[in-house]
């Protein structure tokens, strides 16, 4: 079966096709056809394809024809962690044991404002139950605050990608507002990689932008991370 093929990302009100790429043009169209009439998919509120840059624009037209719409365009990123240089620590870090859920939500709410990352259709309390959706009870030490001198300056959420044994990822990186600009988001960044060897035991790291991110881009090119492939994201939406 075409889904077979595939992987399959279900948070609390969404799903997310992913990992097309090694599709043929054929099996691309035979899977979106069949997931745009899925009985199953139409009864979450928001369906999402990942469509690489490798398929024809017919594929696009296709996805138009059943209802999706473009989101956005990201860059995917690679990074080995099995030699990763001993970068210094630079801010505390404060997971969901140390800190109360609301301080967390309140920091990645203002962490996501502005943002050059198209944004978000889930309001705070549903990408809180994503998170926990998607990696159970891992999830409290996935949710960290970053602090400098005790002020919050952003999150880092690193995760071991389900499904894989040694695949970190990060499901969230940003910083609020007032330090944007200050040359503190690559030190952070490299903070998540280190404690996704050295906490969550990942060997190699995936992590993705918008392409209209260029402040992100910079992050992940100063952090050693190679740009590993280009999609399209589609996504359709009950009414």
């Amino acid at each position: 079966m075409i889904y077979e093929k595939v992987k399959f990302v279900e948070g609390e009100n969404f799903i997310t096709i992913e990992e097309g790429d090694q599709l043929s043009e054929q099996e691309m169209k035979e899977l979106i056809n069949q997931a745009a009439q899925d009985d199953s998919f139409r009864k979450v509120d928001h369906l999402t394809f990942l469509l690489d840059d490798t398929f024809s624009t017919e594929r696009e037209v296709q996805l138009q024809a059943h209802g999706f719409r473009m989101h956005d365009e990201v860059i995917f990123v690679s990074r080995d962690l099995r030699q990763l240089p001993e970068w210094t620590e630079v801010y505390e870090i404060k997971s969901l044991r140390e800190i109360p859920e609301e301080t967390f939500k309140d920091v990645w709410e203002k962490s996501m404002k502005g943002s050059l990352n198209a944004s978000s259709y889930l309001n705070m309390d549903e990408q809180m139950q994503s998170v926990e959706k998607e990696l159970g009870p891992s999830y409290i030490d996935t949710c960290n605050v970053a602090y400098e001198d005790g002020v919050p300056i952003g999150v880092v959420l690193p995760h071991i990608e389900p499904g894989t044994e040694d695949e970190g990822r990060i499901f969230y990186f940003g910083m609020v507002p007032e330090q944007r600009g200050k040359r503190k988001a690559e030190p952070l960044y490299k903070q998540g990689l280190m404690m996704l060897k050295d906490q969550f035991c990942a060997s190699y790291s995936v992590g993705g932008t918008s392409v209209n991110n260029q402040p992100m881009q910079k992050v992940f090119a100063a952090c050693g991370c190679v740009v590993t492939s280009r999609v399209k994201v589609y996504k359709r939406s009950r009414s």
